[in-house]
């Protein structure tokens, strides 16, 4: 069985634009992501998938492989299907590439939670634990989990619970691993109604009736969208010491240095 990683990393940002070139410790945030999907165990290929030859460039140019997809891919899971027509494997794992600090042990967990059964097309992970600031903050998604693991629900909003008792949902982190034959076809399915609720793309396969299964996942993330997030990331690292640093890429700094002037 081959299992492919894919990062799909868009140029466009309306909060960060460029964010995949953000600097971060010193360099790219796609390479970052692109080490932790190279550390992790149960990967046999990692690709980056990108709409801007910029990003596959700095990739390449740091000993990975990048493929181009279309600009006009509207989410992740669509560059992920894009990317999966042109590679042949079993499993794909869409790793999000706008999460640096996202341990390669996770992605090991997405995995295997898909491979418990041949009977799983579809998983993810989640955190056992959520923090009531992170239950009320619409920017962190939940998770409702059945006994057997299955999702029964994802919302921004905090799901009903006792105060008294733990939450009956989970920190939901956004890593899927997806059977071949599943990922093309959910790709497919046109936006529900719950999806335009909540800007949850999960819940489309969720109303066309898909079982999505909920491993758990190691430890938590930070996801980047905006220059604070940046900030809070850059901080963990310089506390962990654990992953890329020292100065970027000539070539990162040129193309950087080369907008700035073209904005100015």
């Amino acid at each position: 069985m081959k299992v492919i990683g894919v990062i799909p990393a868009r140029y466009a940002s309306v909060r960060l634009p460029g964010k995949p070139l953000a600097l971060l410790a010193g360099r790219p945030m796609v390479l970052h992501v692109l080490a932790a999907a190279r550390a992790a165990r149960r990967l046999d290929e990692v690709r980056v998938a990108t709409d801007d030859s910029r990003i596959a460039d700095v990739v390449r140019e740091n000993g990975g492989e990048a493929l181009l997809t279309s600009p006009d891919a509207p989410t992740g899971t669509d560059r992920l299907a894009e990317a999966a027509r042109l590679l042949d494997g079993d499993v794909y794992v869409n790793v999000q590439g706008d999460e640096p600090l996202m341990p390669p042990e996770n992605i090991d967990a997405v995995v295997e939670t898909l491979l418990v059964s041949p009977d799983r097309e579809i998983a993810t992970i989640a955190l056992a634990s959520i923090d009531e600031a992170e239950a009320r903050d619409p920017n962190v998604v939940k998770v409702a989990v059945a006994r057997d693991g299955r999702a029964l629900y994802f919302s921004r909003a905090p799901i009903p619970y006792a105060r008294s008792t733990a939450p009956a949902y989970r920190k939901h982190l956004g890593l899927y691993a997806y059977r071949a034959g599943a990922l093309s076809k959910v790709a497919a399915l046109p936006p529900s109604p719950l999806e335009r609720l909540e800007s949850l793309e999960q819940l489309r396969w969720l109303e066309a009736g898909w079982t999505i299964w909920v491993g758990n996942a190691v430890a938590d993330s930070i996801g980047v969208d905006t220059p604070a997030d940046l900030a809070r990331a850059e901080k963990t690292l310089e506390s962990r010491g654990d992953r890329l640093r020292g100065p970027a890429p000539a070539t990162v700094q040129q193309r950087l240095t080369a907008k700035k002037e073209v904005i100015g």
